[in-house]
């Protein structure tokens, strides 16, 4: 019968003393966390969307409070979070502009041939992977709503083969343009209101053939811009929204219709609904 307990009793010893020790060194070796740490996290709207530039809302929080990052990098949370973090930091906070989805193509399915048709996994990523996707240009939006799965406030549709987002819903979290296999989407600011259509790499003709609504690298709307705000790279039209005042003179300028104006109705194109206001 001692056989039996002498071992027991021993292990019984052992892992008290052992629980006593992690317990010491865990006390001696605990990471002191600022309590503020804490309270921005609350704070945070808890998307976890990376769209601060940091992996999640308690690691942008403990960047906030360890090491300056700046306090209205939050686009979900938009002005009442950069409100409470500033509260909570002591310091003012000037709201950062909200940013809305837009999507640089409008090879819908009127404008765009198809190639096949694809009967795999009903996902951009794997029509993508096979040829390129179904439509003539494979530059183009494959329409089969990878950016709709992801999209935290459902506030993306696939409509006529395209991504259309709601901007008075979206909360800009950019999930949807990390997910778009063809790099189609883009954050830009709500104020600014000329897009371009079209992110095709084709040269001239075969642009035209694979889309009605392609861009042709023409440069007429390079010429007429005042503030040096667009250019062409990689055969297509590209607006720096940072010198871009939304002018519309390029709008005006294209020969092909591929670069829009927001701020006149009907919204449409760019996959962006409501002009983004």
């Amino acid at each position: 019968m001692e056989s039996y307990i002498y071992p027991i009793v021993i292990f019984v010893v052992m892992g008290v003393l052992f629980g006593v020790l992690l317990t010491v060194v865990s006390k001696f070796f605990a990471v002191k966390t600022d309590p503020r740490t804490e309270q921005i996290t609350e704070a945070l709207p808890g998307a976890n969307c990376g769209a601060c530039g940091f992996a999640g809302c308690a690691d942008y929080a403990d960047a906030i409070v360890t090491k300056g990052a700046p306090m209205n990098a939050c686009l979900p949370g938009g002005a009442s979070a950069a409100s409470a973090i500033g509260s909570i930091m002591g310091a003012e906070v000037k709201i950062a502009e909200k940013k809305v989805p837009v999507l640089h193509c409008n090879g819908n399915c009127n404008a765009m041939e198809q190639k096949f048709t694809f009967e795999g996994i009903q996902t951009c990523a794997s029509a993508k992977r096979f040829y390129g996707g179904t439509g003539a240009c494979m530059y183009g939006c494959l329409g089969l709503g990878d950016c709709a799965a992801v999209c935290p406030e459902s506030c993306i549709t696939i409509k006529d083969g395209l991504a259309v987002f709601c901007a008075e819903e979206c909360i800009s979290c950019g999930k949807c343009a990390k997910v778009c296999p063809n790099g189609l989407i883009e954050l830009r600011s709500v104020k600014k209101k000329v897009d371009v259509c079209c992110s095709s790499k084709d040269m001239g003709a075969a642009a035209v053939k694979a889309c009605k609504n392609s861009c042709i690298a023409c440069g007429k709307c390079v010429k007429v811009c005042r503030f040096e705000a667009i250019r062409i790279a990689d055969a297509h039209a590209v607006i720096d929204y940072d010198k871009c005042v939304s002018c519309g003179l390029c709008v005006k300028e294209c020969p092909r219709g591929c670069i829009v104006n927001l701020r006149k109705p009907p919204v449409k194109a760019c996959g962006t609904v409501n002009g983004g206001a």
